[in-house]
């Protein structure tokens, strides 16, 4: 089915992370990491696109300062990788790539992959990505896979499920709204009501489909995409850059998703995380659990996972651990992520973990900049 789709997977690689600190980076980000499976997160994200994507489309967004390393990983053309001038969130990231996607490809399909997602199971994936194609390309919609929640988070935006999308796409289901990041009573709500889904970020539509959804949900961004409109396989990095400077900064699910009435849900129920923070990743490893560690993973028992490090642990329970060069030891402690990367070490309850990027903002404010 994939070779009758005209389907291109597009990797957005532009992302700070800074919930996933002090591991992530500005001068190494978090898809270039490797948490699990012993790959990248961007080698993961490449992979799991060439189950339905050739290499001819697949495309990645990112920064300009980490574009020479994002090449050498993917092992994608350089044509294939569209390099920003500044950062403007992912409307304008998505927008620029769906206009250049469709100059080569008026009929294109893409799938928008972030970068620094896991998902085991590959096959299923690709599985829900053509069924989500098949959907976009026939009923003209913008379609979101919707993971069904396994705990009240906070850092995940919602959606809430409408009625059935129709006979002809058994399993789909329109969108009622979308929920961003409720408060803990609320998550914890939608987790009793059910009907309620995290939103992935993984969206699937036609080029064509988005840019008229652009067009009628976000005309500030549509406006600034006019020199680009008109030349959109054209180098210039002024054209860009006056492109850039216009679009405002705001993400996808902002400027399009939640103001659109085109929008469908696939729900999933593959294993998926955003590896968004060190919670969420604990939970995918199986903190507190036995037996679902990865391969560079090592269980010290009691429900403790150790990502990497010499590490040492005694009565100590439910912790992850990330360590480098020195001897990391835990005795008597619950809870935690402990993470050292040789010139920080972060100590922090695991259901605090969301909170990180308030250190970070913290170090910037003081000039540490260094340390970001």
């Amino acid at each position: 089915m994939s070779r009758r789709l005209p389907l291109h997977a597009l990797v957005l690689a532009g992302g700070a992370g800074e919930r996933f600190w002090p591991a992530s980076r500005r001068r190494r980000p978090k898809p270039l990491l490797e948490v699990v499976g012993g790959e990248s997160l961007l080698e993961a994200t490449v992979s799991r696109a060439s189950r339905f994507a050739a290499p001819e489309r697949t495309w990645i967004v990112c920064g300009r300062e980490h574009a020479r390393e994002i090449r050498r990983v993917s092992g994608l053309p350089g044509s294939r990788v569209l390099i920003e001038p500044r950062r403007r969130n992912t409307a304008m990231a998505v927008a620029w790539a769906a206009l250049r996607i469709r100059a080569e490809d008026p009929d294109a399909l893409i799938a928008v992959l972030p970068a620094d997602h896991y998902v085991p199971d590959a096959r299923a994936f690709a599985d829900a990505i053509r069924r989500a194609a098949r959907a976009a390309r026939d009923a003209g919609v913008l379609v979101t896979l919707g993971v069904r929640p396994t705990r009240p988070d906070t850092s995940y935006g919602y959606i809430q499920e409408g009625p059935p999308a129709g006979r002809g796409h058994p399993g789909l289901r329109r969108v009622r709204r979308f929920v961003e990041k409720p408060d803990p009573s609320r998550a914890r709500r939608f987790l009793r009501q059910g009907g309620y889904r995290w939103n992935a970020g993984v969206f699937v539509w036609s080029a064509q489909t988005l840019l008229e959804e652009i067009e009628v949900c976000a005309p500030k961004l549509h406006r600034a995409l006019a020199p680009l409109r008109r030349a959109p396989r054209a180098r210039r990095a002024d054209v860009l850059e006056r492109a850039y400077r216009l679009a405002p900064s705001l993400p996808i699910d902002v400027a399009v998703m939640e103001r659109s009435q085109r929008v469908w849900t696939l729900p999933v129920e593959f294993s998926w995380t955003d590896v968004g923070t060190w919670a969420s990743l604990a939970e995918e490893l199986g903190v507190g659990r036995a037996g679902r560690a990865g391969k560079k993973d090592r269980t010290r028992g009691a429900g403790n996972r150790v990502i990497a490090g010499d590490v040492l642990i005694r009565d100590a329970r439910n912790n992850l651990v990330w360590g480098e060069k020195r001897l990391v030891a835990l005795l008597g402690v619950d809870g935690l992520a402990v993470v050292d990367t040789g010139d920080v070490i972060l100590i922090t309850k695991l259901d605090r973990s969301p909170d990180v990027r308030r250190l970070v903002s913290e170090l910037e404010s003081t000039g540490r900049v260094d340390l970001i």
